[in-house]
């Protein structure tokens, strides 16, 4: 029986969201909350200090922060009913337990950068509320295993910034840009610049926790190898709610090359786009060159430019005198060094 400050919060969470204007408030939000709270094995003394409401001063702050599409963030966009963000994994089986009885919509946001609204909205203006995983952020580093098991609200920045606190010579292969969130970038794959090497960011890892549609939490082996296999890729809001990966990390120099090329049509940055489709898979593994066409800004005279965006796992001297692998790195007509002029 929920003692009576439990009581106490419940009612004046309730007061909070029948007051709310622009939003047509019953029993039944009053009946999540409670249901929240009962399904919560931890402490729900702080449990208010999560809950985010629209007439609370954090709501329009935690929504918008990692907006990247502004198209989305209009009088006509619909609003989450509330905004949770959990601390513990019990608070994330509550959720699901929650809005699936109470009949409302889940949206999952790990870091929120995703161009399609797909975390901060829903469609068919159904109710929902959004589960932001921000406060579920930890990365513990395992050097001598050469693994890492990282929380679902991390970003790649924070599992970047954890390895290399860790070991010089390990990393993972995941994207480029760091405040993407870890839970949303390998479910639906992961493409990073040593995708030529190690492949995908998905296709590295080893396990996984995640709350299922019941609200239990289950791991590879309790999941089975086809769920497994689907949420690498397939977008595992699609099944559950992400906890944490388990991450296989992998060898790197410890110096590496990066570098970035730029070239207007006038340049020849058509002739160079074409060179590199033909002799782009035939390089090494150990270097990335990805091709970007993109419109030159009219204060810099306008058209089209291409940029080259390249990582080399080794040093500039060997990517230049082709030591990596002497008898393939030039096996064809093209080389590398007409490519860098």
């Amino acid at each position: 029986m929920a003692s009576s400050s439990s009581a106490l919060l419940l009612c004046l969470l309730f007061i909070s969201l029948a007051t709310t204007t622009g939003h047509s408030y019953s029993s039944s939000n009053a009946a999540f909350l409670q249901c929240l709270h009962l399904h919560t094995k931890t402490s729900t003394k702080n449990l208010s200090k999560l809950l985010h409401t629209p007439n609370t001063t954090s709501y329009s702050s935690i929504l918008l922060f990692s907006l990247v599409n502004t198209r989305f963030n209009t009088p006509s966009t619909p609003k989450p009913l509330l905004i949770f963000t959990p601390t513990h994994e019990s608070h994330i089986q509550a959720s699901v337990i929650c809005s699936k009885s109470h009949g409302l919509s889940l949206r999952v946001r790990s870091g929120g950068h995703d161009y399609e609204g797909l975390s901060s909205r829903s469609q068919d203006h159904q109710p929902f509320i959004i589960l932001d995983l921000t406060n579920l952020n930890s990365v513990t580093v395992d050097v001598d295993l050469a693994t890492a098991w990282v929380q679902a609200g991390a970003t790649l920045g924070d599992v970047y910034y954890q390895v290399a606190n860790k070991s010089s010579t390990l990393g993972f292969p995941a994207g480029m840009c760091p405040s993407v969130g870890v839970g949303g970038h390998i479910s639906g794959g992961g493409m990073g610049t040593m995708v030529r090497k190690y492949g995908l960011a998905a296709d590295n890892v080893l396990d996984v926790r995640l709350v299922d549609v019941h609200g239990r939490i289950l791991d590879r082996d309790s999941m089975g190898e086809d769920l497994f296999w689907a949420i690498r890729g397939g977008g595992a809001a699609s099944f559950g709610v992400v906890l944490s990966w388990k991450l296989r990390l992998v060898p790197v120099p410890s110096t590496v090359t990066v570098f970035a090329i730029t070239k207007k049509a006038e340049d020849g940055a058509i002739e160079l786009i074409n060179k590199w489709q033909y002799i782009a898979d035939k390089l090494p593994e150990e270097l990335f060159i990805e091709a970007v066409i993109q419109t030159v800004a009219n204060g810099s005279g306008g058209g089209v430019e291409a940029l080259f965006n390249c990582l080399f796992l080794g040093k500039s001297s060997q990517l230049l005198q082709g030591e990596v692998d002497p008898e393939n790195f030039f096996r064809n007509e093209q080389s590398i060094p007409p490519l860098l002029i």
